[in-house]
């Protein structure tokens, strides 16, 4: 526990760095983008001179790069997203609207690739060579070949479209007043091709990665020693072969987290998800920079948080990770 800890509080005091660097390049990144929030809401609306002027002052536009960075920055200190220029409401209150429907694609979405990838990895690395290993090997290597978006939109035209199975889009039924587990029943239904085209592409990277580290792992001293004992074939690929394989694959967990908040921005805007990805979309099509700020800065939290509880997993599973750190 206390190797845990203190492996905690380094990736802590690394992760408000990484959040710091994240926030002041972001910032600048998009004050080098020409154009302002003013000039997409004058595109839309019309103005004159006197109008320009009147909103850059009034969404401080009108200050220095880095007059709007020292206050954007002293804003983050007390939790203070700003103000959406497209939305007129504080930044904070709108992307809270919109990380649970995120949250509960990329969670979903995760939980089927890894635990439908890594079951599928064990059934194809439990043999190596063989048929079902050679079938699987491919038919993972041709699904990850696979654009996001073009397998939701075949999703979308096979099971909404002409078998009419499953909606076509949205996170629930419009106007339907369902609470309870109806409403509960109504938002899984919405969200199963969503999660399918988000969680197949990652399924297929599981499986492989699975399936390699098995290969591996059959050749190495403590699986042959293990045989040698007379244990049963099963017990040998879920104890030894399967359990050494899977700690690769939490280590890329965290890392696809990334990969797959990024996913969910295309996912979200093919089956009109109301998520932080359509949000970003509306907040770039608006130029709307403190909200896309406060997304990027969202996004970039949750990806630390998850490779946090990663390392925390991993430092568990594996007593030798974190052992120097601890002891420097």
């Amino acid at each position: 526990m206390t190797r845990a800890l203190i492996l905690l509080r380094r990736r802590l005091v690394g992760s408000v760095f990484v959040l710091l660097i994240v926030v002041i390049g972001t910032f600048l990144l998009l004050e080098a983008a020409p154009g302002d929030a003013v000039d997409a809401y004058i595109v839309s609306t019309g103005g004159d001179a006197g109008m320009i002027e009147l909103l850059r002052h009034r969404w401080g536009l009108d200050q220095s790069e880095l007059t709007r960075l020292a206050n954007y920055l002293w804003a983050l200190l007390h939790l203070d997203l700003g103000q959406s220029v497209t939305f007129s409401r504080p930044i904070r209150d709108v992307i809270l609207e919109r990380l649970p429907n995120t949250l509960l694609l990329m969670v979903s979405a995760t939980a089927l690739s890894f635990g439908l990838g890594s079951a599928l990895g064990i059934y194809a690395g439990a043999r190596p060579g063989s048929a079902r290993d050679r079938f699987l090997s491919i038919g993972s290597l041709a699904l990850y070949a696979v654009p996001g978006f073009w397998l939701g939109l075949v999703l979308i035209v096979v099971f909404a479209v002409d078998l009419r199975w499953l909606p076509i889009g949205g996170i629930e039924t419009l106007a339907s007043d369902k609470t309870g587990l109806d409403r509960v029943a109504d938002i899984a239904i919405h969200l199963i091709l969503p999660v399918a085209a988000l969680g197949f592409i990652y399924l297929a990277l599981y499986l492989r990665m699975m399936r390699a580290g098995m290969a591996e792992a059959w050749r190495q001293d403590f699986v042959l020693a293990a045989r040698a004992r007379g244990l049963s074939r099963r017990r040998v690929v879920l104890a030894h072969v399967a359990r050494n394989a899977l700690l690769p694959l939490i280590t890329m967990l965290g890392l696809q987290s990334a990969q797959m908040l990024g996913g969910s921005v295309v996912i979200e805007s093919v089956f009109s998800v109301p998520g932080l990805g359509r949000l970003a979309q509306e907040a770039v099509a608006s130029r709307d920079t403190p909200l896309l700020l406060g997304i990027i800065l969202t996004s970039a939290v949750l990806v630390v948080v998850i490779n946090l509880l990663v390392d925390i997993a991993y430092a568990f599973l594996d007593p030798r990770v974190g052992t120097g750190e601890a002891g420097a």
